[in-house]
């Protein structure tokens, strides 16, 4: 090999040679490094001698996976590959979303952040504890890469429909942004996840030895406040106009944080508008089926939580943009919580469910309130499992020729309902959603096809074009965009099986088109940090990362 060849490969593979080029998961390929990369960069002898394709090793891979039961086994065995080889792990979960998906993200990855402390190999992303305090600029200075175009922070206390898990919900934000690369090509240099340790309440993990978190009771009120302000400004410090993904944080501080920052810097918070985006396109796909407008639609929520009101007013937006007074569109909407309808005469309601609080008598169970209301839809989101039974699933068949039923809760055991009874006890009439992934169903001869009205449709096409717009801010008009644009991209074929979203093996394709919808929302109210472009979707797809191997020589 020339000497001008040996220049050139440590230069493409970052600087790095042998053991520390194997040991980093960003340009390591295992086997799959050819003779000339073996010999530029030092690895003779350092790898058996066979060469493999990408492809070879992903067959390996997969060979392995399928002969594992136990769904947390593969997680780990998934993380491991992840820590070792992003490209081979991103090209996995890219090749096989629907096998993927429920592996490394909802349900299991639930269980493995109540088993964190036992699984945890590698570290990966930042942890801030509450003993950071003046420090926070430096632990984010510690992380390798500097051009960070997306944080997800959480503090672990609503971990999914499973509460306070503290530092052991770093499993979430790590998910998440494994699906921001595999779904929507955010490459994975840009990514970030952040635990923010301010400990638990949760008496179990304080008490367990191999916790992996600070044990104490949970920060609140201004020293909380001041803890999260210094993150803010460092993230802004450290890595100039990043995202910031607010995740799992429980109502008492999700809603306060958004209004907070929403203003300030680039922020969202997906349990709150990447929820409302998702739930308001499956509206918009089952509305195609029943041919009725928005307007004429009365929702009924389990739930009135972050879930339950950020839907809310995202569907309030829409309405209001076709053409309906606010007072009116919120009349469409109703909540019903712990401890039941949400209604004006109630003295107990906190801010956010007040504008949902409507004139009714007091109903405390939920069928009573079906039965009352006569919604034609019903969004499950309060993470009570089987909430809608056969008695609920009957009234509403009863009451809609087409029902309406989202089961969105997460993990699968909170889910309102499974796929075959919202079919089976609707005559097969239901245009359902789901949290969780379910079977096909097959009812009189016809194979239904549920499909989850989960965000992950949503934020990685988001997050995507808060990125290639160098967006300022993240604003309500983009998560509208966001679900009219994911809408249009289920087709009759989907309809017509029951299918209220698009196939997952389409979803990178799906996730450009909401990220072109987000850049020309951006640039139109002044927001981003591009210009006007004529062809907004080849823009976004030419920023899309692709996992497959590059040569070093």
């Amino acid at each position: 090999m020339t000497a001008d060849r040996r220049r050139r490969a440590p230069r493409a593979a970052g600087g790095l040679r042998g053991m520390a080029l194997l040991q980093n998961p960003l340009r390591n390929k295992g086997t799959a490094f050819a003779e000339a990369e073996r010999e530029a960069l030092g690895l003779r002898g350092l790898l058996p001698p066979a060469v493999l394709t990408q492809d070879q090793q992903a067959a390996r891979v997969l060979h392995n996976l399928r002969r594992m039961t136990d769904p947390l086994d593969k997680f780990v065995s998934l993380n491991a590959l992840h820590d070792r080889n992003e490209a081979l792990f991103f090209r996995v979960v890219m090749d096989h979303p629907d096998e993927m998906m429920p592996i490394i993200y909802t349900p299991t990855v639930g269980l493995a952040c109540q088993q964190y402390g036992l699984i945890f190999q590698r570290p990966r992303g930042v942890f801030v504890s509450a003993q950071d305090r003046g420090l926070v600029a430096d632990l984010l200075r510690n992380w390798p890469h500097r051009k960070v175009g997306i944080i997800v922070v959480t503090d672990g206390e609503r971990i999914l429909g499973l509460g306070d898990l503290g530092a052991n919900g770093m499993g979430i934000p790590v998910g998440k942004l494994s699906l921001y690369t595999a779904l929507a090509g955010v490459h994975p240099e840009l990514c970030l996840p952040v635990m923010l340790d301010v400990g638990t309440n949760n008496a179990a993990l304080r008490d367990d030895p191999l916790y992996i978190g600070i044990k104490q009771q949970r920060l609140r009120g201004p020293e909380f406040d001041a803890l999260f302000d210094e993150f803010v400004a460092a993230a802004q410090e450290v890595f100039p106009g990043v995202v910031i993904q607010f995740e799992d944080f429980a109502n008492l501080n999700a809603f306060r944080l958004l209004e907070k920052y929403r203003e300030r810097v680039c922020c969202f918070n997906d349990d709150i508008q990447g929820t409302a985006s998702v739930a308001l396109a499956g509206l918009y796909s089952a509305l195609r089926v029943t041919k009725a407008k928005l307007a004429d639609q009365r929702v009924l929520f389990l739930g009135a939580g972050e879930a339950a009101t950020g839907i809310c007013d995202l569907i309030v937006s829409a309405l209001v943009d076709e053409g309906l007074p606010q007072s009116e569109a919120r009349r469409r909407c109703w909540l019903f919580d712990s401890k039941g309808l949400v209604v004006q005469s109630r003295a107990d309601l906190a801010e956010h469910k007040r504008h949902y609080a409507h004139d009714h008598a007091p109903t405390a169970d939920f069928h009573s309130a079906v039965e009352h209301l006569k919604p034609t839809a019903i969004i499950g989101v309060a993470a009570v499992g089987q909430a809608f039974d056969r008695q609920v699933l009957e009234a509403m068949a009863r009451i809609n020729a087409r029902p309406i039923v989202f089961a969105l809760s997460n993990p699968t055991s909170k889910a309102e309902c499974t796929a075959d009874e919202a079919y089976r006890w609707t005559g097969g009439r239901a245009l359902f959603a789901c949290g969780s992934p379910f079977d096909p169903v097959t009812i009189e001869g016809k194979t239904l096809v549920p499909r989850q009205g989960n965000n992950s449709y949503i934020f990685p096409g988001v997050g995507l074009g808060l990125i290639a717009a160098r967006a300022r801010r993240a604003t309500d008009a983009m998560f509208l965009a966001a679900a009219r644009a994911l809408a249009e991209q289920v087709t009759a074929d989907d309809l017509a099986q029951g299918s209220l979203y698009p196939a997952l093996a389409r979803v990178r394709d799906v996730s450009a088109h909401i990220a072109a919808a987000v850049v020309k929302v951006a640039v139109a109210d002044g927001v981003a940090g591009v210009q006007r472009r004529a062809r907004l979707l080849p823009f976004v797809q030419s920023q899309m990362y692709d996992p497959r191997y590059r040569s070093f020589v």
